[in-house]
C-alpha cells in the first residue's frame, strides 16, 4: 500500500478541538436532512430515473456516487432516518449484513475487482449510509485504507463506463430480490 502523494509529506499539528461540535446535516440545530426528503418520493412516477437510487426496497436504497474515478463505487443508505449502527432498529440491523453481502457480490461480478471495501464515515450527514469501494485487481498500492485516497486523486472515469457498472449492480440486486 502506498500513499498517492510524493514524498516528503510534512506532518501537521492537529487543530484545537471544537467543543461543542457544530451540528451535522440532519441533527437538531443543523440543516434539514436532504436524504430524508430525497428518499421520501421514490414512488413518484414523474420522477426521472437518474433522480432515483440504483435500487431500493422498503428498508434500503443503493445510490450512485458523483465524480466516480473507480467504476462500481456506490453507497447504501437506510430509507428511514437513523444516524448510526447504534440506533438502527433491530430488524434493520439484522438485515444489514445480508444487504452488504448482496451489494458486494454485485460489485465483484463486474469483474477485475480484487476486493470490495466498505467504509462508514460518521462525520457527514446524520442519515445512516455506508460506502462501497471496489479495489481494482492488481492495484496493490490502494490496499487497505489507501483506496479512498487513491479514488480522490485518480481521473474521473468515463461516464458511460460508470453508468454500465451501475446498471449491472442494479440488475444483480433486482435479480437477487
Amino acid at each position: 500500500m502506498t500513499l498517492p502523494y510524493a514524498e516528503p509529506l510534512v506532518r501537521r499539528e492537529p487543530q484545537p478541538r471544537v467543543i461543542p461540535e457544530p451540528p451535522r446535516v440532519g441533527e437538531p440545530g443543523g440543516d434539514p436532512c436532504g436524504l430524508c426528503s430525497w428518499l421520501s418520493g421514490l414512488d413518484d412516477t414523474a420522477r426521472d430515473a437518474e433522480d432515483k437510487p440504483l435500487w431500493y426496497d422498503a428498508d434500503w436504497a443503493l445510490c450512485r456516487a458523483t465524480g466516480v474515478t473507480i467504476p462500481g463505487v456506490v453507497w447504501l443508505t437506510s430509507r428511514a432516518h437513523h444516524d448510526s449502527f447504534a440506533d438502527l432498529p433491530d430488524a434493520l440491523a439484522r438485515s444489514y449484513g445480508p444487504m452488504v453481502a448482496r451489494v458486494e457480490r454485485a460489485i465483484l461480478a463486474l469483474g477485475d475487482i480484487a476486493r470490495v471495501h466498505v467504509y462508514r464515515w460518521g462525520d457527514g450527514s446524520a442519515h445512516f449510509h455506508v460506502w462501497f469501494y471496489p479495489r481494482p485487481l492488481g492495484m496493490l498500492e490502494a490496499k487497505r485504507e489507501m483506496l479512498p485516497l487513491w479514488a480522490e486523486v485518480l481521473p474521473e472515469a468515463p461516464k458511460e463506463v460508470v453508468a454500465d457498472a451501475e446498471d449491472k449492480i442494479a440488475a444483480a440486486l433486482a435479480a437477487d430480490s
